[in-house]
């Protein structure tokens, strides 16, 4: 494997391959390898001089400076990680990605992560895939490098998870389409420079009738309605969109028209486990910060850490976190080699989205009364980590995945 050399500038540092790299990490030698550390590091260091010190500022605010942290990313190169180096990637295996979500997730909120990881691993996999020059190169490329900001219109008030019955159209007029509908629960669109946009094109199955299109945000006709106030992820701008009479060009659909479902599915692979590499860093500084604090605070003449209930308690919860881990290095090293899956990512989803709930509320119990304030990191992570079972694909529905591929989900039709 080449090696990655990282060139210091002031208050960044940049990660550069001396060639293109897309090798996966030996199976003998497990499936991280020191260029992963290497990544890991710059990333962390990254964050701790430009991220964390502004954190509290930017959830105050309801909302971080996009385009100012995304250029500091895309300049370091973790925006394009694993896109095509033709376009200012870094052409690395998926295992890179896992790193560097696990490096994200030491952020300190769930809103940042969540925003970057929309850019990286929700709005641009189909497009780097399949997406031809001309969107690779208006969209994909200023996305890397940061000079862009993305988001995903996908989900609408009537089609969450259920993204086969949406029912925003985008109809063929010449060379343009004209976009109408509306997306829900938009994340980064208040700051977005384009979006990659799920619509109908055609009439028909409607699994087969759907593409997907790159959509200058900018473009006369789209209404950002309503900005979404959230129980977490504070930072995060969320929005309700409507498009009335959008025109785009045609050739900005994405890869084939009538595959944008296809696409889109193969895009919630990336999303799901991207969400969940993001929760291992935060579950750890939960359990770590929860430690500290209770082997300080006291309470009947000793260390609340000292309780058998709250240290067998915390042990039990660092194995979860133990199995969680390795489930997902598991479906990455996978994916990685190009297997499917699919049920494995839905089951990372699944765990860490249950885990989360678990570890953050055990953690805040034991925090007490400060639990219940906004002025600790567990109660934080308490509010942001519940969209994790919500968004991106149910609970329900990832079981309902699980369910098909062991051949144990009902039929649907009448009953007998």
């Amino acid at each position: 494997m080449a090696m990655l050399r990282l060139f210091a500038r002031p208050s960044v540092l940049y990660l550069n391959p001396t060639r293109a790299i897309a090798t996966t990490a030996s199976k003998n030698a497990g499936l991280f390898t020191h260029e992963h550390d290497e990544l890991r590091n710059s990333m962390k260091k990254l964050i701790d001089s430009e991220v964390n010190p502004y954190v509290d500022q930017w959830e105050e605010e309801g909302q971080f400076p996009a385009h100012e942290v995304f250029k500091k990313f895309g300049d370091a190169g973790f925006l394009g990680i694993t896109k095509p180096v033709e376009y200012g990637g870094l052409g690395l295996d998926y295992s890179f990605a896992i790193a560097a979500g696990e490096a994200l997730g030491t952020i300190n909120c769930g809103a940042i992560p969540m925003a970057l990881a929309v850019q990286t691993d929700m709005s641009t996999p189909a497009l780097a895939r399949f997406g031809s020059h001309h969107v690779k190169e208006q969209f994909l490329a200023p996305s890397i490098t940061g000079e862009f900001v993305s988001c995903l219109g996908v989900s609408e008030p009537s089609a969450g998870s259920d993204v086969a019955n949406i029912q925003t159209t985008a109809k063929r007029v010449g060379d343009d389409f004209i976009i109408n509908g509306q997306k829900m629960w938009i994340t980064n669109a208040f700051q977005a420079d384009w979006m990659c946009l799920l619509a109908n094109t055609s009439q028909g199955q409607a699994h087969s009738n759907k593409s997907l299109i790159c959509v200058p945000m900018n473009t006369p006709g789209i209404h950002l309605a309503k900005r979404i106030k959230k129980i977490g992820m504070l930072s995060s701008d969320t929005a309700q969109i409507f498009f009335e009479d959008v025109r785009v060009p045609a050739k900005n659909i994405v890869g084939d028209e009538g595959l944008g479902f296809t696409y889109q599915m193969m895009q919630f692979q990336e999303e799901r486990l991207a969400a969940a590499a993001l929760l291992t860093s935060p579950l750890r500084k939960c359990l770590d910060t929860t430690i500290e604090y209770t082997r300080e605070r006291k309470a009947f003449g000793r260390a609340v850490l000292d309780n058998q209930y709250v240290h067998f308690r915390l042990a039990e919860l660092e194995t979860e976190i133990e199995c969680l881990t390795a489930l997902i290095y598991r479906a990455a090293e996978l994916y990685a080699d190009g297997e499917d899956v699919t049920k494995l990512v839905s089951m990372c989803k699944l765990k860490g989205g249950r885990l989360v709930r678990e570890v953050t509320d055990s953690c805040l119990q034991f925090w007490g009364g400060m639990g219940f304030t906004n002025e600790v990191l567990v109660s934080r992570f308490f509010r942001d980590m519940r969209l994790i079972s919500i968004g991106g694909g149910t609970d329900e529905v990832m079981l309902g995945i699980i369910c098909k591929y062991m051949g144990i989900l009902p039929k649907l039709g009448k009953k007998k």
